[in-house]
């Protein structure tokens, strides 16, 4: 086997809207269904549907082996005159249920006219079970998170499974 891959999606326009809950660290956990019908492809079982959407840990992607991960996303925020930054950050064990909160790849940018769209990417070394999220906000003035919408977000990981080590 080479590659292990979970892709998910969430669109406003399909499954509603995304209440935006800040948790202590400033950000909102990204949730994503587990409906075919929103293009999501898991075949090895990343995304645990154990919980419901809009569960947290529905925000999550469990990696299934060891390996290098490429981790990509891409936010559609609604217009909204109130913030002056948004922020995006992947995290691995974001709810705190086996390694611990470590965030990695945060990346912040100013609004443009109208709708702002955004993607991003990362790779980082991966470990099977432990969960990994995208996290996202939106801040004005003052660096005061806001609830602005979404209105798509999709989260993708990649495991690459046979890397080699020097012998």
């Amino acid at each position: 086997m080479g590659v292990a891959v979970c892709s998910l999606k969430w669109e406003a326009a399909r499954t509603g809207s995304q209440r935006i809950v800040y948790d202590s660290d400033g950000y909102h956990l990204v949730r994503y269904p587990y409906e075919e019908s929103e293009e999501s492809y898991d075949p090895w079982g990343m995304h645990d549907p154990g919980k419901a959407y809009p569960d947290p840990e529905s925000g999550l992607i469990v990696p299934s082996h060891d390996g290098w991960g490429t981790v990509s996303a891409l936010v559609f925020w609604a217009p909204d005159s109130r913030p002056v930054e948004y922020r995006a950050r992947f995290v691995r064990d974001p709810l705190g249920s086996s390694t611990g909160y470590d965030s990695t790849a945060t990346t912040d940018s100013a609004p443009t006219g109208g709708n702002q769209f955004r993607t991003y990417m990362w790779q980082m070394f991966v470990r099977k079970d432990t969960p990994l999220g995208l996290k996202v906000t939106a801040r004005a003035s003052g660096d005061v998170p806001v609830p602005a919408a979404l209105t798509l977000a999709e989260f993708k990981l990649a495991v690459q499974t046979d890397v080699h080590v020097p012998e």
